[in-house]
């Protein structure tokens, strides 16, 4: 059976899980479009493999930009075959000491942004009646540990 490459739409390339993935689907011979919040990373980004490395900036918690961004994304590399919902990060702060803002932006990274993400891909993923959707969540949302109760939380929702 022939190869036939997929395209994947990785949120948060920058450095971390998120690069593994792109990196690992790149070296396989896919297409990723990449989501990162800089322009230096998104060069970055693009010299992995220049005709299949494509960098859209996008912030996860811009909900309203999501879906020009997905278009845009698959004006580049095609209809999304794999989105791998990674962006985020880890507020740290015991619960009392942290504000209530401090978890509204932990859930909109976390949480509301991965679940927009997945409303945006969706429809065309069931009209072509085919893709995969991969949620990066942590052994936070199962154990909690003190000072990162907000993380563990949303990661716990994400699940």
């Amino acid at each position: 059976m022939a190869f036939t490459p997929k395209t994947f739409l990785v949120t948060g390339v920058s450095s971390g899980l998120g690069r593994a993935f792109a990196s690992g689907a790149l070296e396989a011979g896919h297409h990723v479009i990449g989501t990162v919040r800089r322009e230096g990373d998104a060069e970055t980004f693009a010299a992995l493999a220049p005709d299949r490395a494509h960098p859209v900036t996008l912030d996860v918690t811009d909900f309203e930009a999501i879906p020009a961004t997905i278009a845009e994304a698959e004006r580049q590399g095609g209809p999304i075959d794999v989105l791998v919902n990674n962006a985020g990060y880890g507020h740290e702060g015991v619960l009392e000491e942290s504000s209530m803002d401090d978890l509204q932006r932990q859930f909109a990274a976390n949480v509301f942004g991965p679940v927009a993400m997945i409303k945006a891909v969706l429809p065309g993923m069931r009209e072509r009646r085919r893709g995969h959707i991969v949620n990066v969540t942590s052994m936070g949302g199962f154990i909690t540990m003190p000072g990162i109760t907000f993380y563990c939380g949303s990661k716990f929702a994400l699940e």
